[in-house]
């Protein structure tokens, strides 16, 4: 008889619903007949340390013990945990690095998803830490892992990831259970236990099947429906980036976009083939193309807003996070306040630049500039058609004036791409790296477009390649580590290209109040 219980520590987030796994866990446990005890320790923020939930369940039926009650430890013992559950990449790896997870023994389910860390969001460039490493710690120091998206997972069956969780511990078999003893106890009084058992119902079948596949490999997290002509014309390490953001183009604007976008890689790829024939680089400078040029060729207009913002999934979320019950009422509204820039968009440019050159008249005479507050309320039928209608509007993107300006520009950025692979691979690999510059909306969209097209101008062109290389390396760098331009200024002063024009900006004159101008009351007798 096995003495020594099952271990399995959960870690969720926040509003993940990690006390209600464990719950599901217990009960679980003696529906099938077996004792079992969880303890929990709260984390500090949602951010800073998620609630930790540690479980043993003793693997010899309660029937069998002849009366006897096994003993169970309060807290989790650093190297002796059998499993280990996460809906946080980051937080798993946080746990291994307490000691919790080893080679020898223990099993990690974890979900690719990541929150981000307010260190991360409060970068200048891209401050993410790259999964890519957090999961080679968590297969260094594994016996056995599985690797998926549980919050896509719970998005997609509509339920919450603390169901996707138990569906993955349940797969596993970490414990001797059948299948039906955890679904009794989820159907057991929730009105959202269908949700539930969908979502268990993937994650189950997802885990299990993986360990009849393989225990050791990592799931392909490129998607499978990449059309077999398109993976054929792209090398394998380019497929998972370009499966992205080929259905990103496809969702966005269509199949017409979708195969502009493929073009324009191939460009790229032709150049980057020649530069590098025996692929020593691993094709590194089409797969960044690839990524970039999918974020900025998807560019956020009104039409784009209002698509996601009047989709089933994103209502399921809403729900998700409210807790709605399906006898509770929900309202939703949103705020909008678009003005002429969002307006101009959608029109030709003979329009658009008279519409913009109209309210920067408005701007020099001290005015604000014109925008059109809205409070939509998305759970009424006026609220959600007038959002549909809007984001039906796609045809009228393509005939407005700042596609034209967006297409403009790629496509100067583009051929600074091509052109700097040709003479050279680590010039074009800089240069389609300054896609990270294109972020964000409004100014700081405006900001980091002329930012790049200035490094195009002055430093990409420069006589010796390698030396243009690192230049435009040093100034993509300074403009995301610093938002005023400043560092950028100087590092273009340094290699030799000049600083960026100033661009005027009205000057607004308040005329000051007069002492007392305020108090008119006069003093009692």
């Amino acid at each position: 008889m096995n003495q020594q219980p099952i271990s399995l520590l959960v870690c969720a987030l926040g509003g993940e619903g990690g006390g209600v796994l464990t719950e599901w866990i217990i009960a679980a446990a003696r529906h099938a007949g077996y004792a079992a005890q969880s303890t929990s320790i709260p984390g500090v923020a949602q951010r800073t340390g998620a609630t930790t939930y540690y479980i043993e369940v003793f693997p010899t039926p309660i029937a069998q013990l002849g009366g006897k009650r096994p003993v169970f430890s309060l807290n989790p013992v650093p190297g002796a945990l059998d499993a280990l559950v996460s809906s946080e990449l980051l937080e798993t790896t946080r746990q291994i690095g307490n000691g919790m997870a080893t080679a020898e023994r223990t099993r990690v389910i974890t979900s690719t998803t990541r929150t981000f860390t307010t260190m991360e969001r409060m970068q200048m460039g891209d401050g993410r830490i790259d999964s890519d490493r957090l999961m080679d710690i968590v297969k260094a120091h594994s016996r056995e892992h599985h690797f998926f998206d549980m919050g896509a997972m719970a998005r997609e069956m509509g339920t919450i990831v603390s169901a996707v969780m138990l569906g993955a511990v349940a797969g596993s078999g970490l414990f001797p259970f059948k299948r039906e003893n955890y679904e009794a106890v989820v159907s057991e009084g929730s009105s959202t236990s269908a949700a539930s058992l969908r979502g268990f119902a993937k994650a189950f079948d997802l885990v299990s099947i993986t360990q009849l596949l393989s225990k050791d490999e990592l799931l392909p997290r490129y998607s499978k429906g990449l059309q077999p002509d398109l993976a054929s014309k792209f090398p394998a390490p380019v497929h998972e980036i370009l499966s992205l953001g080929h259905a990103r183009m496809l969702e966005y604007q269509g199949a017409a976009y979708a195969q502009l976008y493929v073009d324009r890689l191939q460009q790229v790829l032709q150049a980057e083939q020649a530069a590098d024939p025996a692929a020593s680089n691993h094709y590194a400078t089409t797969t960044e193309m690839a990524r970039w040029l999918a974020l900025w060729m998807a560019f956020d207009d009104i039409v784009r807003v209002a698509d996601l913002k009047s989709r089933a999934s994103r209502w399921q979320r809403v729900v998700g996070e409210v807790k709605a019950k399906d006898d509770d009422l929900l309202k939703v509204y949103d705020h909008f306040k678009p003005g002429v820039p969002e307006f101009a968009a959608l029109l030709p440019t003979t329009l658009a630049t008279k519409l913009i050159a109209w309210d920067r008249r408005r701007v020099l005479k001290g005015k604000t500039p014109w925008a059109l507050p809205l409070k939509v309320g998305t759970h009424s039928i006026i609220g959600m058609l007038s959002l549909r209608t809007l984001a039906s509007f796609k045809w009228l993107r393509v005939r407005g004036s700042r596609y034209a300006t967006e297409q403009s520009m790629i496509t100067q950025w583009l051929q600074g791409v091509v052109q700097g692979t040709q003479r050279h691979w680590q010039l074009g690999h800089e240069i389609a790296m300054c896609g990270r510059l294109i972020k964000g909306y409004g100014s700081t969209n405006e900001r980091g477009k002329d930012n790049l097209l200035h490094v195009l101008q002055h430093l990409a062109q420069g006589e010796d390649p390698q030396q243009a290389a690192s230049a435009v390396k040093a100034a993509r760098s300074a403009a995301l580590a610093d938002d005023a331009g400043k560092a950028l200024d100087l590092a273009l002063v340094q290699h030799g290209a000049p600083a960026r024009p100033v661009k005027e900006q009205p000057i607004r004159f308040h005329r000051k109040p007069a002492q007392g101008a305020s108090s008119t009351a006069s003093p009692s007798p």
